[in-house]
């Protein structure tokens, strides 16, 4: 795959003020693109005359292949929406750079197929590498099968990168990139209208009701991907629990508190009704681009959504003005979430421990590949003196919410109450209630059953 930039360079610095404010994140997004890949022809790539790969590639600590041996190694990557093809993007600068290491892909969806596929190789062993997200280090780092990764690469990232991925002093995940998650809107919608962002649920209301008014559809929404549901109630739920109590998934496991009886965990679980009764009839039936496609052409004035929708956005119309503010709380006081995505993980049993460091090495150091996979997914970098290029225009409103301090991290969410086995199969239970085939007080009770696969640990 050829490497594609785009033509226009972001004003700001994505990141760099960004994290200043951020707390600690990973949230319940899943990717839909499944496919395996072991693919040598792209292998044959060849060295400039210094043995570095070229104008941007950094050398500093930069490693040096162990011999010529060919290599290869295996890498189970747990994708979500945005990310399927950079693993040809990460072939060919390894190519490169390293031509006698070969990568043997197997990608997944990272919502519904990763943690299975992580259980599997527990059985018989892991890959060489794992591709998953940051709240994954807290899921298999305790259980001693996750390599530690070394200082060199992890001081190419961001201070912020390591702040999730850290256990007991030692750093098991390198975080690549992040997105933001919140209420996605049309600007121009928006100004039109003469609709300020609301901070309050008294303030959306408003222009929930002046969209009914209009015959506008106040939500773009695609629930028939329960990863999506999953997903925005994690964000209702930091902002209405984990941001007023942190450790509610430690009192909910030590019987101190329930779904069925926190008033605050009611009241995430309701949103999701809000959003219903505000979106397209045809919700359940309405896939992930489809929906992106509606937003764009102005049958939808919102969507509860993350980074990964820009992808969509900008490919239907590059012009689209769009910005972000945080689903608004009960308090008024929500917090922009933000979430570190690409995370790359190692085995302790590793038998090819310095040709996985040339893989960090590369994905470290090579800004053109980390700039191609930044405009590509449309996210935010996690590497030092590394940012995109792709105009977004939501970066106006990140930027204002972030020298504010009001960014949250979702991994405290996501750590407290885990993806796998339990926030993606609650998102099973909201879709049975709100299509009426369970009750809202089962939804709960169900919640409340999975106690035991709630924690990592």
């Amino acid at each position: 795959m050829k490497r594609k930039l785009a033509s226009v360079v972001l004003a700001a610095a994505m990141l760099a003020g960004t994290l200043a404010g951020c707390g600690s994140t990973g949230s319940g997004d899943s990717g839909k693109q499944e496919s395996t890949k072991t693919d040598d022809s792209e292998q044959g790539g060849t060295e400039t005359e210094d043995g570095t790969q070229g104008s941007d590639a950094g050398t500093d600590g930069a490693d040096e292949p162990a011999s010529d041996e060919p290599v290869t190694l295996t890498v189970l990557a747990g994708q979500s929406t945005t990310d399927a093809g950079i693993e040809d993007m990460i072939d060919e600068a390894l190519a490169e750079k390293y031509p006698n290491i070969t990568l043997e892909w197997e990608c997944v969806d990272w919502g519904n197929d990763f943690q299975p596929k992580m259980q599997q190789y527990l059985q018989s062993g892991l890959p060489d590498i794992m591709i998953g997200k940051a709240q994954d280090v807290a899921t298999y780092a305790p259980q001693g099968v996750l390599a530690e990764i070394d200082s060199t690469y992890l001081d190419r990232g961001l201070d912020a990168a390591r702040e999730n991925v850290t256990i007991d002093g030692k750093t098991y995940g390198m975080v690549y990139n992040a997105l933001y998650q919140g209420v996605y809107y049309n600007k121009d919608m928006f100004a039109e209208n003469n609709w300020e962002v609301p901070k309050t649920q008294e303030d959306l209301q408003k222009i929930i009701d002046d969209c009914k008014a209009k015959n506008i559809i106040p939500f773009a929404s695609h629930m028939v991907d329960t990863w999506s549901i999953g997903n925005v109630t994690m964000q209702f739920m930091m902002n209405d629990v984990f941001n007023k109590i942190p450790d509610w998934g430690d009192q909910f496991r030590d019987g101190k508190t329930s779904f069925s009886d926190s008033e605050e965990m009611k009241t995430a679980y309701q949103y999701n009704q809000l959003i219903f009764d505000n979106t397209f009839e045809d919700t359940f039936s309405t896939e992930q681009t489809d929906c992106d496609a509606k937003m764009v052409t102005g049958e939808a004035a919102m969507k509860v959504s993350g980074s990964w929708s820009i992808q969509n956005f900008l490919d239907i119309d590059e012009s689209f003005n769009f910005g972000i503010f945080p689903f608004p709380n009960q308090t008024g006081d929500s917090k922009l979430i933000f979430e570190p995505n690409i995370t790359v993980m190692t085995s302790a049993q590793t038998e090819h421990q310095d040709a996985v460091n040339n893989v960090l090495d590369v994905l470290t150091s090579d800004k053109d590949l980390a700039v191609e996979i930044y405009n590509y997914t449309k996210t935010a970098s996690m590497l030092k003196d590394i940012s995109p290029t792709f105009t977004n225009p939501s970066q106006e409103d990140i930027d204002k919410y972030a020298s504010d301090g009001n960014i949250a991290d979702v991994t405290l969410g996501n750590n407290q109450l885990v993806w796998g086995g339990f926030q993606e199969e609650n998102a099973k239970d909201v879709a049975a209630w709100l299509q009426g085939q369970e009750s809202f007080e089962d939804a709960l009770k169900a919640s409340d059953g999975r106690k035991d696969s709630s924690s990592a640990n």
